[in-house]
C-alpha cells in the first residue's frame, strides 16, 4: 500500500509540472480544434451563428473544388521552392562559419539576425524592395539595361519572389540549428579523416551530414509543417494574386472564412489542412527517420 501511495504521489508531482502546459495546450490548442471540427459540420450565417446541421457536405464541397486543388497545387510548389533553397543555403553557410575566429562571428550574427526580425516587418521591407518603379531589385536590374520586372504584379514572378522572401526570413533559425549541430560533431573525426588522406568534400559527405542528418530531419519536419501553414508574407506582399497564382490553402482558408463569412467552410477546409500536414509528417518519419544517425 505504501509502495501504491508513493507511486501515486510522484505521478501526481509529474502531472503538477505538465499542468500549466497541459492547460495551455487544453484552451489554444485543443479547444480550437474541437471547436473548428464542430463548425465545419454545420452551415452558417455571416454573423457566426449557427443554422443548420449539414453533416460532411462541407467537405464534399471543398474536394469536390477546382479551386481547392489549385490552392493545394500552389501550396506544395511554394513548398518546393522555399525548403530545399533555405536548408541548402543554410548548410553551406553552416559549413563556412562554423570554425572560431572573430571574422566567422561577425558572419555568424549577421547570417542569424533575420531570426530577430518579424515576418511582418520583413514582408512590408520586401515589399518595398519588390516596388516596381522605387524598389531595389528593379535599379540594379536597370544598371545592366533590363527592363523592370513585376516581382509581385506579374503571376510568372510573384510566387517565387514571396519565395525569396521566405527563404530569408527562414534562413536564420535554420543557420542556427545547423551551425550548432556541426559544432557538437567531435574534433577528433575531422582530424582522424585528415590524417587518412581525405578531402574537404568527402569529410563533409561521409562526416558532417550523416552527423547531421538528426539536426536535417528536425528542420525539414517543421519547414514542411511552416510552409504549408504560410500566411503572413502572402497576405502582406500579395493578398493571394495575381491571378490567384500565390493563393495558398491557409491564405484561401483565411478569405473563405473571414472574408466571404463562410464560417462552416473555413472551418472544413482548416480540419482538411491539419489531415494534410499530418500526413506530410507521418511520411516523413517513415521515410526519413531510417536515415537519421543518432550516434
Amino acid at each position: 500500500m505504501t509502495s501504491r501511495l508513493r507511486k501515486f504521489k510522484e505521478a501526481a508531482f509529474g502531472y503538477g509540472f505538465l499542468l500549466p502546459s497541459l492547460a495551455g495546450f487544453s484552451v489554444f490548442l485543443f479547444y480550437p480544434f474541437l471547436k473548428s471540427f464542430y463548425l465545419s459540420l454545420h452551415s452558417m450565417n455571416p454573423r457566426g451563428q449557427i443554422v443548420e446541421f449539414v453533416g460532411f457536405d462541407n467537405f464534399i464541397d471543398i474536394l469536390t473544388s477546382d479551386h481547392f486543388y489549385q490552392s493545394l497545387k500552389t501550396t506544395f510548389f511554394f513548398a518546393l521552392l522555399t525548403i530545399p533553397a533555405c536548408i541548402f543555403i543554410a548548410v553551406c553557410l553552416a559549413l563556412l562559419t562554423y570554425k572560431k575566429n572573430k571574422i566567422n562571428l561577425i558572419f555568424q550574427l549577421i547570417f542569424a539576425s533575420t531570426i530577430a526580425v518579424p515576418i511582418g516587418n520583413a514582408s512590408v521591407i520586401w515589399k518595398l524592395l519588390f516596388h516596381p518603379t522605387a524598389g531595389m531589385f528593379n535599379y540594379f536590374l536597370s544598371l545592366f539595361g533590363i527592363s523592370p520586372v513585376g516581382w509581385l504584379t506579374n503571376p510568372a514572378y510573384a510566387l517565387l519572389s514571396v519565395s525569396m522572401m521566405t527563404v530569408w526570413i527562414s534562413i536564420g533559425f535554420t543557420y542556427l540549428l545547423l551551425l550548432s549541430g556541426i559544432k557538437g560533431i567531435p574534433e577528433d573525426l575531422y582530424e582522424s579523416a585528415k590524417i587518412d588522406g581525405a578531402g574537404s568534400f568527402s569529410i563533409v559527405r561521409r562526416i558532417t551530414l550523416p552527423l547531421l542528418s538528426p539536426v536535417l530531419f528536425f528542420i525539414s519536419v517543421i519547414s514542411v509543417i511552416s510552409a504549408l501553414q504560410s500566411f503572413s508574407q502572402i497576405n502582406i506582399l500579395t493578398e493571394g494574386g495575381p491571378v490567384n497564382s500565390t493563393n495558398v490553402v491557409v491564405y484561401d482558408l483565411y478569405q473563405e472564412a473571414f472574408v466571404n463569412y463562410r464560417f462552416g467552410t473555413g472551418s472544413a477546409q482548416a480540419i482538411i489542412l491539419f489531415l494534410i500536414i499530418l500526413l506530410f509528417t507521418i511520411i516523413q518519419f517513415r521515410l526519413s527517420e531510417r536515415k537519421v544517425h543518432y550516434s
